[in-house]
């Protein structure tokens, strides 16, 4: 089954309803948007990062247009050093290449060893959308079921304030 496959098929195995938008290969965030504009919910960017050893991965889901503060980060993870995983450590953790990572990379970590941090403001929008798994659709869905979702695949969550 095709990565997109696997995450439409969750998706209708949970009964979370969604919107889905194809589009050209989005290779950033603008770009992305682009293809949606006037499509109601935040556009959100996920960045997968881990600790300077490489024994702890965390996948940051914020507003696309917010910069992400790294210092904030290592005092939320305690980390001393954080930084981007390698395409490798992506490959190897999500099964995803590089721009497309959101929350449906975690169907493909067996591991169950990402955590998963929300930042606080996007949780108050209604709506939120991800690429799933691939960069030519967007998928857009309730933020209440995007949590119903990470508890359905048994992952847990926290919300922060970035």
């Amino acid at each position: 089954m095709d990565s997109y496959g696997l995450v439409e098929n969750k998706l209708n195995k949970f009964k979370i309803p969604f919107q889905v938008v194809e589009h050209p290969p989005a290779l950033t965030t603008e770009e992305a948007d682009s293809f949606i504009e006037g499509i109601e919910g935040v556009r959100t960017k996920s960045m997968f990062l881990t600790n300077k050893k490489k024994t702890t991965y965390y996948l940051v889901i914020m507003d696309d247009q917010k910069r992400l503060d790294m210092e904030r980060i290592k005092e939320i993870t305690g980390e001393k050093r954080i930084k981007m995983a390698s395409e490798d450590s992506l490959m190897e953790k999500m099964n995803l290449p590089a721009g497309v990572v959101s929350v449906f990379g975690l169907l493909n970590n067996k591991e169950k060893d990402i955590q998963v941090y929300f930042d606080q403001e996007i949780t108050k929008e209604s709506r939120m959308s991800f690429h799933p798994n691939v960069n030519t659709k967007t998928i857009f869905l309730n933020t209440n079921d995007i949590f119903k979702f990470l508890k359905s695949i048994n992952f847990k969550y926290s919300i922060i304030d970035i």
